[in-house]
């Protein structure tokens, strides 16, 4: 599988990122757009979660795709979650009502469980602890993170050979 990295369209204007200290856009990678969604053969989302939910930009991307679900363009194609948070129970109620999600259910064996350090991540998807935005991703973290891409791939790849019913 190749994998394609984009960035949602910004709303929020110049002085409102200036004051809450928003990481600078890519600009070596491309913005996405909600059609481009019916090209992949399946997608995993990455966001902050803000107050218990995704960001507003997320929100205004996944509302500006409408058409593509209810016209179930998408249907057949897996998604997936990964994210940052601030307080750590927020990665147990990051997740979605889309069709086609991904949960890794509790496959990441028994670092699930792991309890000796703060972690993010859930059976919903990979995940990061970020208080103030300093702290780095943990070695369980990154290798909870190229897990979740692995099993994502595998199940998207089953998903695509299938013959259609």
């Amino acid at each position: 599988m190749e994998a394609t990295l984009y960035q949602i369209p910004e709303t929020l204007h110049e002085k409102i990122l200036e004051k809450v200290k928003a990481n600078p856009r890519l600009d070596d990678v491309p913005e996405i757009h909600g059609e481009q969604l019916a090209e992949a053969d399946g997608f995993i989302f990455g966001f902050p979660s803000r107050f218990r939910v995704i960001a507003s930009q997320f929100m205004t991307f996944f509302d500006n795709t409408n058409d593509l679900w209810t016209s179930q363009t998408l249907v057949g194609k897996p998604a997936g979650i990964f994210w940052s948070t601030v307080q750590i129970n927020d990665s147990d109620r990051t997740g979605s009502s889309r069709d086609d999600i991904v949960p890794l259910g509790y496959t990441f064996g028994k670092d699930m469980y792991e309890t000796g350090e703060a972690k993010g991540g859930s059976p919903y998807g990979s995940g990061t602890y970020a208080p103030d935005g300093s702290r780095k991703p943990t070695e369980l973290e990154i290798q909870h993170a190229n897990y979740h891409g692995k099993y994502f791939t595998m199940i998207a790849k089953k998903l695509k050979n299938r013959s259609p019913a």
